[in-house]
């Protein structure tokens, strides 16, 4: 795409003066992003080209993220915090003031304001692990008033009554044979074994048990931005900000985080769950988060924890018996690879379920 005309985009936004450069930022396996700079300008911008095809919905998209980001701005400001702008991500409406996307011959396009002297890390380690469990409890209990219900970008992200569903008619249609293989057999029997268990979210949700929260739904070291000094300044990539379990950040997290290794790894015998940084993440989550979850919600962190593994089990399997028509794959057995991994994390997170069940109780105790 010509620059010439990315900076035709971004000056449809409301920005502080005529575009004086957009160079690609990033390496963003969604949307495509850019950093414009104006002239004399004493602000930079974000251009984002988002991609509809994940995020259908951009009304939706667009207006959660409307909503939480001046939420929170009246929380920082209300609490008395210092550089609010550099604290929460800033909005740039179109010139008419009528929306904060656009949709153009070439896709849709959003804008924010450039926080300055920001850095992100992707490396896990227990101090990373505990800024993010931090900032994202820290996040959720700015949010706990919302005054307006949002919007889910993905519908029914991860909901596993739904990812069950889909394994099932996966296995009875069986659309290109592979319920034959003996492995397959076992593993979709296997998973069948934990099937009410793990859809009890669903279930508690139902009973009125278990509420319902804005949550970031894609929890990661690299969402959270950082000053020069090491310290939080805001958690980012608001995308796929919708009302969840609280599982949905803290298990996405130590899926991936507490894994010893890559989700694709073959070697199976090498994953296992890192109490480290699960501890890591709990201590800072609970820090924040722990003045408004119940106890229904607390005591089903290791629930919550095993939960993950065993939905991307699902999903990863579903797909490998469907003939691997949504996950990207390398080879023919990529899913199935996934399968086995994603399997051995899970029975890894039950191993630990005492353990974590302990920590969480100790951390709820000393308080």
């Amino acid at each position: 795409m010509e620059t010439k005309r990315i900076q035709e985009i971004a000056e449809l936004f409301d920005i502080d003066g005529k575009v004086a450069a957009v160079a690609p930022m990033g390496q963003g396996l969604i949307n495509d992003t850019f950093k414009v700079a104006v002239e004399g300008g004493r602000r930079a911008y974000v251009l984002q080209r988002i991609n509809d095809k994940i995020f259908r919905d951009v009304n939706v998209l667009q207006r959660n993220i409307e909503v939480v980001t001046s939420h929170i701005r009246a929380k920082l400001e209300e609490a008395g915090e210092s550089d609010v702008d550099r604290k929460v991500l800033t909005p740039v409406f179109l010139k008419d003031g009528s929306r904060s996307w656009v949709r153009t011959d070439e896709g849709v396009w959003r804008m924010t304001v450039l926080i300055p002297d920001a850095v992100t890390i992707t490396e896990v380690t227990p101090e990373s692990s505990y800024d993010t469990g931090r900032a994202i409890g820290q996040f959720e209990k700015m949010l706990v008033d919302v005054p307006e219900t949002l919007g889910e970008t993905i519908p029914d992200f991860h909901n596993m009554e739904l990812r069950s569903r889909q394994l099932k008619e996966a296995a009875q249609t069986n659309p290109v044979g592979r319920m034959a293989d003996e492995e397959v057999r076992r593993i979709y029997d296997f998973l069948q074994q934990y099937d009410s268990q793990m859809c009890k979210a669903e279930r508690m949700h139902r009973e009125g048990l278990l509420p319902k929260r804005i949550c970031h739904c894609d929890a990661k070291v690299a969402n959270i931005l950082f000053d020069r000094d090491g310290k939080v300044l805001c958690v980012i990539d608001l995308d796929t900000l919708m009302p969840s379990f609280v599982f949905s950040d803290l298990g996405d997290f130590l899926r991936t985080a507490a894994n010893t290794v890559e989700e694709d790894d073959p070697a199976v015998e090498k994953v296992a769950f890192r109490m480290d940084i699960f501890k890591a993440f709990i201590k800072g989550y609970l820090e924040t988060a722990g003045s408004f979850l119940t106890e229904v919600e607390i005591e089903n962190i290791p629930y919550g924890v095993a939960l993950f593994p065993y939905m991307q089990a699902v999903r990863f399997f579903a797909d490998y018996i469907n003939g691997d028509t949504y996950y990207k794959t390398a080879y023919p057995e990529h899913n199935l690879v996934r399968t086995r991994n994603q399997v051995a994390l899970f029975k890894a997170a039950l191993a630990h379920a005492d353990e974590m069940a302990s920590y969480v109780r100790s951390l709820i105790s000393s308080r």
